[in-house]
């Protein structure tokens, strides 16, 4: 994620400082990797209650988006590939997904 965009603008906050702790962020890509252990458990009305607290379309984009940055952080750790590389593989995995289902 960048510096960059309406969730780091300082300008249009209140002028009370904000709590301690991780943002709304952070918070969101906790939530959107409960709502995919939730689905992994097959507790599908779990996952659809966790997706509907994250709020928004908005902030559960920003939370997903956060959470598959930090995945592919984690997986590009473990295997020293280049992230092109790697969304290259996401990539052809998505579209054999399109034709075939999700991967189990």
């Amino acid at each position: 994620m960048t510096g960059t965009g309406p969730e780091h603008d300082d300008s249009t906050r209140a002028s009370t400082p904000e709590p301690a702790g991780p943002g709304p962020v952070f918070l969101g890509a906790q939530q959107a990797a409960g709502v995919i252990a939730a689905k992994h458990r097959g507790d599908f009305a779990g996952a659809e209650q966790l997706l509907e607290a994250m709020g928004d379309p908005r902030a559960q984009t920003r939370g997903f988006c956060l959470l598959a940055e930090l995945a592919l952080a984690l997986v590009r750790a473990q295997t020293g590939q280049p992230m092109d590389e790697l969304i290259q593989e996401l990539t052809l995995l998505m579209a054999d997904s399109a034709t075939s289902g999700p991967p189990t």
